[in-house]
């Protein structure tokens, strides 16, 4: 009830906000203005900066940036900054840009080489268009991190990011082949993205689809996530989060986490997943800690969600471990709580179908399933008679009926 309230007073608040904008006569600039040439060879950053400069400082109150339909813009890593004299801004991406394809060919300085194009301290902003953006990253996937040093020495290397903004309204882009990260949203409130279309190669490392760190109500819906990471994750700092019609496969699904890496103190709390669709993933729905963490991950909803095919389609695993390394057991985690399940159908290509491995020294509490039916697909033949489920440390925990496979650290609730 409480994430349904804000969602309305959230989106309320941004409809008359956009019909007190669509009421006033605009200043529009076209890049092109700016000496742009569009061709997908000559450097068009600095026309970009340009054009910029002339909107932020244009005294209107509404103020748009506009990159044109059918030409393609190569450019160079960008910040705009939102500290400008209209007190609303559009982006309007109608054609396509480039990033360059050649890492040694970046120019840009440690302080803003993280990410390619940047959107910093904004209070009103959207970003539309039927145009897209293409990272290029190919060559960076193939490079060992003796040769990426930068790429490898930040985990938060996006190629489009929103920092420290709100109000913020994302749709129709389509995001292709970023160095890691597509989209980041970093310590911001009020973003509402949909309708995106993110995709990169089933194998290319670190392509997440959309992450979200620090940020408070947060919307992703209708958008198709194709990548060779998890399409979306949910990091520390998040809250009052609503994830709605997504179609995710490729990749490693919706994760919330990692969380409590080095023994850091991480929270979630407030996430809801509804009417997604996991397409060949590795994972569906998953919360993921390190061993040593603090903090929690809470009040948490996936719900009418269907899996084609996935490997695994429920996990908590709180035993995260660097690769090829053993790891010791702690007397700390990262608690998990106040988790529901509710409404989750369809295929498993592994033999476990829920997977809830959790602390033996913080175990979850209040894990409650409904209406839960997963079988195998296309590996039927495999495995013999039906999936598993594998369960440690769960506590306090429901099954509210109808749940397939058993679930058996669930108790089962009796109806009368």
């Amino acid at each position: 009830m409480i994430n349904m309230g804000l969602k309305l007073l959230f989106s309320i608040s941004f409809f008359q906000w956009v019909l007190s904008v669509q009421s006033v006569e605009p200043f529009v600039y076209d890049v092109n203005f700016a000496g742009a040439v569009g061709d997908g060879e000559s450097d068009d950053t600095e026309a970009f900066k340009n054009a910029w400069n002339v909107v932020c400082s244009s005294h209107v109150p509404l103020g748009i940036f506009r990159v044109p339909y059918g030409q393609k813009f190569l450019v160079q890593p960008l910040t705009f900054n939102g500290e400008c004299r209209p007190k609303n801004i559009t982006i309007q991406i109608d054609g396509i840009l480039i990033a360059p394809s050649d890492p040694s060919s970046w120019k840009c300085n440690d302080a803003n080489c993280n990410n390619w194009i940047t959107f910093q301290h904004f209070d009103g902003l959207i970003i539309r268009g039927t145009g897209s953006l293409h990272g290029q990253g190919q060559k960076w996937w193939q490079m060992g991190c003796m040769q990426n040093k930068v790429l490898c020495s930040s985990q938060k290397a996006a190629g489009f990011a929103i920092l420290d903004s709100k109000n913020v309204h994302i749709s129709g882009l389509t995001f292709v082949d970023s160095r890691k990260w597509h989209i980041s949203i970093e310590r911001s409130s009020s973003v509402h993205a949909s309708k995106l279309n993110i995709k990169a190669p089933e194998d290319s490392p670190n392509t997440d689809g959309i992450c979200i760190q620090h940020s408070t109500n947060v919307t992703i819906a209708s958008s198709t996530i194709k990548t060779g990471d998890d399409c979306i994750g949910i990091g520390d700092g998040s809250k009052y989060i609503n994830i709605n019609r997504i179609f995710c496969g490729p990749g490693y699904g919706i994760s919330i986490g990692s969380l409590g890496e080095n023994g850091r103190r991480e929270t979630v709390e407030y996430v809801t997943v509804r009417r997604a669709h996991f397409y060949t993933t590795e994972n569906g729905v998953r919360i993921k800690t390190w061993q040593g963490g603090h903090g929690y991950a809470r009040h948490i909803r996936f719900e009418r969600i269907s899996f084609s095919n996935v490997i695994r389609p429920i996990i908590i695993d709180q035993y995260s471990c660097p690769p090829h390394q053993h790891c010791k057991n702690y007397s700390t985690a990262v608690e998990i709580s106040n988790i529901v399940y509710n409404d989750l159908r369809g295929t498993t290509n592994g033999e476990i179908a829920v997977d809830l491995s959790c602390s033996e020294s913080a175990p979850c509490k209040n894990i409650r399933m409904k209406n839960i039916h997963l079988d195998y697909g296309i590996n039927r033949k495999i495995y013999d008679g039906h999936p598993k489920s594998h369960c440690l440390s769960v506590v306090q925990s429901w099954d509210e009926g109808n749940v397939y496979p058993n679930v058996p650290c669930l108790t089962r609730k009796l109806s009368y």
